[in-house]
């Protein structure tokens, strides 16, 4: 079992930046695939960007490609995801999703059906 937490969310002017941070603790992190995903109001949840469990491998949504950064520190067991040049259609609930995958995986996985667990999620508003 693993649980999520994010943090790092917030209000911000168009062009502004965030990072949101998401910790995990239970079972050891390195062996999860995670991604971020959001949902803003109205609207169905949307992949934003993942990450395999060595780092080595990611994959973001055209919307934020250029934009946003997905990292992580298995040795803190936290994943982040850098937001630059903010734009209001940013504005969402922004949740983190963890995979179990084999060790030594390069795999990320974008559908949302695949993680197993989900943080609370975190607001992100972006203001014009």
């Amino acid at each position: 079992q693993v649980q999520l937490v994010e943090s790092g969310g917030g209000l911000v002017q168009v062009g502004g930046s965030l990072r949101l941070s998401c910790a995990a603790s239970g079972r050891t992190f390195s062996s999860y695939c995670t991604g971020w995903f959001r949902q803003a109001p109205g609207k169905e949840r949307e992949f934003v960007a993942t990450i395999s469990w060595s780092g080595g491998n990611t994959y973001y949504n055209d919307s934020v490609k250029g934009r946003f950064t997905i990292s992580r520190d298995n040795a803190e067991s936290t994943v982040y995801l850098q937001m630059n040049s903010l734009k209001p259609e940013d504005t969402a609930v922004y949740y983190c999703a963890a995979k179990s995958v084999l060790p030594y995986s390069r795999r990320y996985y974008v559908g949302s059906e695949y993680y197993d667990y989900w943080g609370q999620g975190t607001q992100v508003t972006v203001s014009s």
